[in-house]
């Protein structure tokens, strides 16, 4: 268990410990529901980490509460003019429940690599399946990796393929793709290639 930690939450920084309750910006989460900020360091214990991968801190909302109310006032002399408005902050009160997460990571990786053999038994024939399922929608002839190729790649790149490639590939991006520039692109490459 570390002793603090210093975590990052709404763009700001805090060093906290376990049971430790401090006022942030208002959370999306909502009253009673647990989340896990940022960890940019966590200390104590003659060890310092920073940004830890395996330690993890676990957070709840306590309360969504109004800061204290700030009178705002204007005023010019020998004018008349006065004005008053003011303000009170959304905060969310949380309260750091534990700090760590290692001991509890290594315990699911522990469960993950009892379970690891079923599950791959049991999914790699669909992995194959999913695997060949783009094929069905490949169009013969295309180039090797065009789905990967960018427009700008495509543009570039079609003035090499012959009339066939070009063929696949333009039937390929009107019924899949459907991007207007490597359309485009292919249509030029097509028509220099009967022009010359």
């Amino acid at each position: 268990m570390s002793s603090y930690a210093i975590i990052s939450v709404g763009g700001k920084q805090y060093r906290v410990r376990e049971g430790e309750r401090l006022l942030v910006d208002r959370l999306a989460h909502g009253e009673g529901n647990t989340f896990q900020p940022a960890v940019l360091l966590v200390g104590g214990g003659g060890e310092t980490q920073i940004s830890p991968a395996n330690v993890t801190v676990t957070a709840r909302v306590v309360a969504d509460v109004k800061g204290d109310k700030i009178r705002i006032g204007k005023y010019r002399p020998k004018n008349g003019y006065k004005k008053h408005t003011g303000f009170r902050a959304s905060l969310s009160q949380i309260e750091i429940e534990s700090i760590g997460g290692a001991k509890r990571a290594a315990v699911k990786e522990a469960a993950v690599k009892e379970t690891a053999p079923k599950e791959t038994a049991t999914k790699a024939p669909e992995r194959v399946v999913d695997e060949a399922a783009p094929a069905e929608d490949r169009v013969k002839g295309m180039p090797s990796g065009y789905e990967e190729l960018t427009v700008a790649e495509v543009k570039s790149q079609s003035t090499g393929w012959n009339r066939p490639m070009l063929d696949a590939a333009l039937e390929y991006e009107q019924t899949h793709g459907a991007r207007k520039g490597a359309i485009a692109a292919l249509e030029a490459a097509l028509a220099a290639k009967e022009d010359s």
